[in-house]
């Protein structure tokens, strides 16, 4: 009953959703073709390595929502659905990804008709979910550098860039230079003529109010010079998420500046370094990019964090280290942006380039596994606090770094995470809180076992495991048993949000609770036993 309520909490007054409306949600993010088959198809027909259709629709998703709003999930992100190249495969296979836009004004028959995407649309919104579209504005797809125009929605040679390859040290060439190569090139679009620009307007306009869109995610936005999203996307009038790949921050601003916001990059390049194993484990990126976004970007609060998409490994490609993923997954869901799951991810899914990092989820059985469950308890407490506080505007601070781990707090969550892996280490990260404990280390025993805890008690959302603010406001987690990430939570608001029912009387060894991990044995074993070290309390 909570998880609906709070989704039900979300439902949009109309359409017009604005970042502040999508501050507070979490994404999905779904190839249409690989993510769910109709009843009956055969599951074992799908080879990554073609590069072809599997045979997901806008149907597909549609009977198949439940396990992502299971997960919490209170917003989906699909495929283009413009009409897609339709000729002989290509040495890079077929156009199921929808990225290939041949004419932009048709839907691509592969995904569906009309009727089946305002249906999905329709549902995602009964159950109190926001849809995003994916758009290509940058570029159609061809076969030659001289393709015949007849077949897309701009029929002029005036309305596209001459071909070049692109440069990549020179911003000219980046913005009107054309992508992909001669094998298959993608014509740049002029989005610099005013013809193209109101085409292109009344376009979006359009296809928002047709299909109920509440999101735009913006494929290339960077190959478009900045000047043209504002424009483009006021006639949108939702929200507009631009990919700005790369790490470079001033670049990155340049596009927030024009649209409500972009995929988080640089936190992502971060994140990799700080948690993959191996690898550097340079925790210090994650707090300097933190600290360069949020002085340089116009809303740290609604960028985009992600581990994987469709242009990037798979994150069990990047590492080795499952715990690697938890505590760089919790990061995406626990400090500013909002969190964006790859659809796979959950499942283990590897891969790691085009095509072998877009394979099919069917095979995974939809389980509920550690990482399904991890995801859905972080989407709980997300949900509960972006409907209860202003926890989503609020802006994440970093407690302490150090060479294992980062100690975080945004609102009153503190979040604590390390870098050292699944094998048990004799080390701690000490979050340094803004709180003091206010009583005895005889109190606090006699706390535990028979009165309500303090309001400096805190709990873990994935064990209900109790902690308690020591000296100096000193929160400490050892890793005598392993690495996993910690969220921590204040005793006045962990019943509320639905963990932890019997909070106040918790004891010295506890079950896992409504919205904790369901896990294999091992797993379980390893969570439960991970020990805590609380600071000295006196």
């Amino acid at each position: 009953m909570l998880l609906s309520s709070l989704l039900l909490a979300f439902v949009p007054a109309g359409f017009a959703a604005t970042a502040d409306d999508w501050r507070g949600r979490s994404i999905y993010q779904i190839i249409t073709d690989r993510y769910a088959l109709p009843a009956g198809a055969n599951p074992n027909t799908c080879d990554t390595s073609k590069r072809t259709w599997c045979g997901g629709t806008w149907n597909t998703i549609r009977e198949n929502l439940d396990y992502i709003q299971n997960a919490g999930f209170t917003a989906i992100w699909i495929s283009p659905v413009s009409q897609n190249y339709e000729g002989p495969t290509t040495a890079y296979g077929d156009a199921y990804h929808g990225y290939w836009i041949a004419d932009a004004s048709q839907l691509n028959a592969r995904f569906g008709t009309a009727d089946d995407l305002k249906e999905l649309s329709a549902e995602v919104h009964r159950r109190g979910m926001y849809l995003m579209v994916d758009i290509v504005a940058n570029n159609v797809m061809a076969t030659s550098t001289t393709p015949d125009l007849s077949t897309f929605m701009f029929k002029e040679q005036s309305q596209y860039h001459p071909y070049c390859p692109i440069d990549w040290l020179n911003n000219t060439s980046v913005q009107n230079c054309w992508l992909g190569d001669s094998v298959v090139p993608l014509p740049d679009i002029n989005t610099q003529d005013p013809g193209v620009q109101a085409t292109y307007g009344t376009w979006i306009q359009n296809l928002v109010q047709e299909y109920s869109i509440d999101g735009l995610r913006i494929d290339a936005a960077k190959h478009v010079s900045a000047d043209f999203w504002p424009g483009f996307c006021g006639k949108a009038g939702v929200f507009c998420m631009g990919e700005v790949f790369g790490d470079d921050i001033a670049t990155a601003s340049q596009y927030q500046d024009a649209m409500d916001s972009i995929l988080n990059y640089p936190m992502y390049d971060a994140l990799v370094q700080a948690f993959s194993i191996p690898g550097p484990r340079n925790v210090s990126a994650v707090t300097t990019v933190l600290q360069d976004i949020q002085q340089n970007m116009k809303d740290p609060t609604v960028m985009g964090n992600f581990l994987e998409n469709q242009d990037v490994p798979r994150w069990h490609n990047i590492s080795i280290d499952q715990q690697s993923l938890y505590n760089a997954m919790v990061f995406t869901f626990m400090s500013d942006g909002i969190p964006i799951m790859y659809y796979g991810q959950e499942q283990g899914l590897s891969g790691n380039a085009d095509p072998y990092n877009r394979g099919p989820l069917w095979p995974s059985a939809y389980a509920q596994t550690t990482t399904y469950n991890m995801t859905k308890s972080l989407n709980q407490l997300r949900n509960y606090l972006v409907n209860s506080t202003d926890w989503a505007k609020s802006r994440t601070q970093v407690l302490n770094i150090e060479s294992d781990g980062i100690a975080i707090m945004k609102g009153d969550v503190v979040t604590i995470l390390t870098n050292i892996g699944s094998p048990p280490q004799n080390v701690s990260v000490v979050a340094y809180t803004p709180w003091e404990n206010s009583f005895s280390s005889t109190e606090y025993a006699s706390l535990v076992f028979s009165h309500p805890a303090p309001a400096d008690t805190f709990y873990s959302i994935f064990t209900c495991k109790q902690y308690a603010v020591g000296s100096n406001g000193t929160l400490e987690v050892q890793y005598t048993l392993g690495g996993v990430p910690v969220v921590l939570v204040p005793n006045d608001i962990i019943k509320d949000a639905g963990f932890c029912q019997w909070a106040s009387h918790i004891q010295a060894d506890v079950p896992v609770n409504n919205g904790a991990l369901a896990m294999a044995p091992r797993a379980v074993a390893l969570v439960l036993s991970a020990v805590v070290g609380l600071s000295v309390l006196v």
